[in-house]
């Protein structure tokens, strides 16, 4: 039977059972939905879920050095590790596949701006921390460079939050403020960014200077923390413990002290998150797919009336020489239509659903995405719902024998 003649079976297979046929319609476009938005709501959420940790820094190590906790060559526990810039360099230029390393010099300061006074957490740290930290300046500034380093020169990034209190609308750029009663220019503003994490308070609240000039501003000789990253992830566990047989060695305490040398490597929190959300994604397909198959099984049940209805029809086209392959073919072809009609359907929805979903809920559970990958997962899907659903009246439909269908 050509596709038209197909067709046209079809249609007026449709036409007879209409109340039956939209509410198995209806089931593959709820089906559909289900599958897609769950998928897509999946997709969105694990990429807000590494767009907030990101907020961070990706794939670094944030190291505290603190007390030992083991004694070591007759030294006793109890003693504090203390680093300063020459620590950082010698790590710099001994640490094996180290990509970036900065020390961070911490200290509140007093920060004032015409009549606005504020207490400001503020972070001395090398021009590479911004990169490694994802403190991307927003456009028309910059975050501190090597001359700002190398010169001592009193210069200062804001967090976003912090530029809105003390400047309001107004462009900070090129502003000079007074910081712990010195002047310091503001090179640049932090662009707008998600963090849900944080180890001294979130980057939109914090000003950030030249470690040189804070160590000259403060006083300050030993590093707070300083962070690095490994040129790549399998890197990691390399250079973490490179860099705490370095410090050992140069300071004296056991390599195997957890406690003199805390180390938070966010690697391992990226990890974690990329095999939860799979298994999160994982669940929620199975989910869609089963309110899918619910509605395969009415496509199923559709099929069967209609075989029962058409079962003279297919006894005297089977006596006039129609192969069973073709009453197979057949079948399934409308049975295909069916379900891609439905699932065309429930796809357009899901677009139109992702394409209004509120911007004020994207922060929270991420932009669903109806992606390529969640299109032929759900496409997939159907498909083989199609072929389940269809193949088994179809195969009856085939065995007919012609003598006994055309007397039914």
């Amino acid at each position: 039977m050509s596709l038209r003649a197909s067709l046209r079976q079809l249609s007026r297979d449709l036409r007879s059972q209409k109340l039956r046929t939209a509410f198995t319609a209806f089931g593959i476009v709820w089906g559909t939905v289900a599958v897609s938005l769950l998928l897509a709501f999946g997709q969105g959420m694990h990429a807000q879920l590494v767009k907030s940790s990101a907020g961070l820094g990706e794939n670094i190590v944030i190291a505290w050095p603190s007390l030992t906790s083991k004694p070591f060559e007759g030294l006793g526990k109890g003693r504090r590790i203390r680093l300063d810039e020459e620590d950082i360099e010698m790590l710099r230029a001994r640490a094996g596949g180290l990509l970036g390393i900065s020390g961070e010099y911490a200290s509140t300061l007093k920060l004032v701006y015409g009549t606005r006074t504020l207490a400001v957490d503020v972070s001395g740290v090398s021009p590479i921390f911004g990169e490694m930290r994802n403190l991307v300046p927003a456009a028309g500034g910059r975050f501190v460079n090597d001359l700002d380093e190398r010169d001592k020169r009193r210069t200062l990034f804001l967090g976003d939050q912090l530029a809105k209190d003390l400047f309001g609308s107004t462009d900070p750029v090129g502003k000079t403020v007074q910081l712990g009663g010195s002047p310091f220019q503001i090179v640049g503003v932090l662009k707008k960014k998600s963090q849900d994490s944080s180890y001294s308070g979130r980057d939109e609240g914090k000003a950030f200077a030249p470690a040189s000039t804070m160590r000259a501003l403060t006083g300050q000789r030993y590093v707070n923390n300083f962070i690095f990253k490994a040129e790549t992830n399998a890197d990691t566990e390399r250079l973490k413990a490179g860099v705490r047989r370095i410090l050992a060695a140069r300071h004296r305490f056991d390599p195997e002290d957890k406690e003199a040398l805390a180390l938070w490597d966010t690697t391992e929190m990226f990890r974690f998150l990329d095999t939860f959300m799979l298994a999160f994604r994982l669940f929620l397909g199975i989910v869609g797919s089963l309110t899918l198959v619910v509605g395969g099984i009415g496509v199923s049940n559709i099929m069967n009336v209609v075989v029962e209805e058409r079962t003279r029809e297919i006894g005297i086209k089977m006596a006039l020489g129609a192969r069973p392959s073709s009453i197979l073919g057949q079948l399934l072809l409308e049975t295909i239509f069916l379900t891609a009609g439905g699932g065309a359907v429930g796809l357009a929805i899901s677009a139109a659903i992702c394409a209004v979903f509120p911007e004020s809920f994207t922060e929270f559970v991420g932009r669903p995405v109806l992606s390529p990958l969640v299109t032929a997962t759900t496409a997939g899907l159907l498909g083989a719902v199609a072929i389940v659903a269809g193949y088994f009246p179809a195969r009856d439909a085939s065995r007919l024998d012609p003598v006994v269908a055309m007397k039914t």
